[in-house]
């Protein structure tokens, strides 16, 4: 196994816990080294909301076309399903590091690419493969998550604490994302969100990782197991899937809804509700111990998030406000942090700890497919439908998520009795076998 260079070498976990503190999150901050890579997460996360409005609107004002715009961004989401666990499996054998840079760079290229070809009217052809090359972008958010698991080994409250944390910093970044980037493309040059996004990823990755006293050591090749074959993450994965499609419906929904009643521009304000309702429960969430191991805890949460969910079907079937459903997606957002955070911590014990950030990129991978997905059904319910209606797919989608995971609990529980009853029978084999030789050898006499 190839060792790390002298100036890549990684610090150790930590050998003794922080000085203990009040506040959960500040105790994570006593680290060195952990504000530093912390701030440049959140510079180089924010982009991540930013790239596809930013993208829509320069491609939409130049070419006249949403659907060319739609086109573009669905290829860029294809080719980031394809190479973005590629990417992650690299990181993981070679350092966070080594790989991130150069990969950032690519990407970042891509997204000026595609700027320029806008700017200067090239084939539509080129704009595809333009944005295809920005699939090269690290998951930023599964590099800080290995981090925390690399300093807080052997510490499940600190864990936990800090994947409530990234789960509130993913809900503010795409909070804030697409805001920044319609500010920005309105205000300035519609190329102006793409190439704040590329300055601001690249210049993020790199503060990232510079801090490379926190990073996880590089695995080098290993032998451990694809997380695709790892016990219980197939169907963890589908279930990404199913939230990522709460995700994608929820947003065309919402702003089809608000559209029908003449407030477009409003859509965004209210679905902003709804991830700042998950911001605020997801650090909530964070200072709180949750009694149980977070397999226990996962169906709970999904059963809250499809209960909570029904909150803006009624709201929009009972009342056909937008300010009703405002409130109620802000309530329906505070089952989606706790779910995922619960979701990413069963991610981090499941993927063997060589392969940790291939594991949480396919899981990030399943929930981009699961909004594509969602954000077509969303669309053709509300066409053929109403957008009333079509609030019923983020439950649907929820129930389903729910649905996997007790089929998979109850594929567990029969897989455990049988090797129990195995076990069982194996023994009492085993005895009889015994009481037969005993019998057969007769009484012992002594001399």
């Amino acid at each position: 196994m190839p060792q790390p260079s002298s100036c890549e070498a990684p610090s150790p976990p930590l050998s003794t816990a922080p000085p203990p503190s009040r506040n959960p999150y500040l105790r994570l901050f006593t680290v060195p080294g952990t504000p530093a890579f912390t701030v440049g997460n959140l510079i180089a996360r924010l982009p991540m909301g930013m790239f596809s409005v930013s993208a829509v609107v320069m491609i939409a004002g130049s070419r006249g076309s949403y659907a060319l715009a739609g086109a573009v961004t669905a290829t860029g989401l294809a080719a980031t399903a394809l190479v973005a666990p590629l990417i992650a499996r690299l990181i993981d054998r070679h350092g966070q590091a080594r790989i991130a840079v150069p990969a950032t760079a690519v990407a970042a290229l891509g997204s000026l690419a595609l700027l320029l070809c806008v700017r200067y009217g090239t084939p539509d052809w080129t704009l595809f493969g333009a944005y295809a090359a920005t699939a090269t972008t690290p998951n930023t958010g599964g590099m800080s998550r290995a981090r925390w698991a690399h300093l807080f080994k052997g510490d499940p409250a600190a864990v936990h604490t800090a994947n409530s944390f990234e789960q509130a910093a993913d809900e503010l970044c795409f909070m804030l994302g697409p805001v920044l980037a319609a500010f920005l493309c309105g205000t300035f040059f519609p190329e102006a969100g793409t190439l704040v996004g590329a300055v601001l990823l690249m210049s993020g990755v790199l503060i990232f990782s510079a801090q490379r006293s926190t990073q996880p050591p590089p695995g080098g090749r290993t032998k451990a197991r694809s997380p695709l074959r790892s016990p219980g993450m197939p169907p963890l994965l589908l279930g990404f899937l199913a939230i990522g499609a709460v995700f994608g419906a929820m947003e065309v929904v919402t702003i089809a809804y608000a559209d029908a009643r003449g407030h477009r521009s409003a859509a965004g304000v209210v679905l902003a509700l709804q991830a700042a309702g998950s911001c605020a429960a997801g650090l909530l969430y964070g200072v709180l111990k949750p009694a149980g191991p977070a397999e226990r805890r996962y169906p709970w949460c999904l059963t809250a998030m499809a209960a909570l969910l029904t909150l803006p079907l009624l709201a929009a079937r009972l009342t056909d406000s937008l300010l009703a459903l405002a409130g109620a997606l802000l309530l329906a957002g505070m089952a989606t942090a706790p779910t995922m955070v619960t979701a990413m911590t069963l991610v981090q014990q499941r993927t063997p700890e060589s392969r940790l950030n291939e594991g949480m990129t396919l899981a990030v991978t399943g929930l981009l497919g699961g909004i594509a997905c969602g954000s077509a059904t969303g669309g053709w319910v509300v066409e053929r439908v109403s957008a009333t209606a079509g609030y019923g797919v983020p439950v649907a989608a929820a129930a389903l998520a729910l649905l996997i995971c007790l089929a998979s609990l109850a594929v567990r529980a029969r897989r455990t009795v049988r090797v129990r009853r195995a076990v069982r029978t194996k023994r009492t084999e085993r005895v009889r076998r015994t009481m037969r030789v005993r019998r057969t050898a007769g009484p012992t006499t002594g001399g």
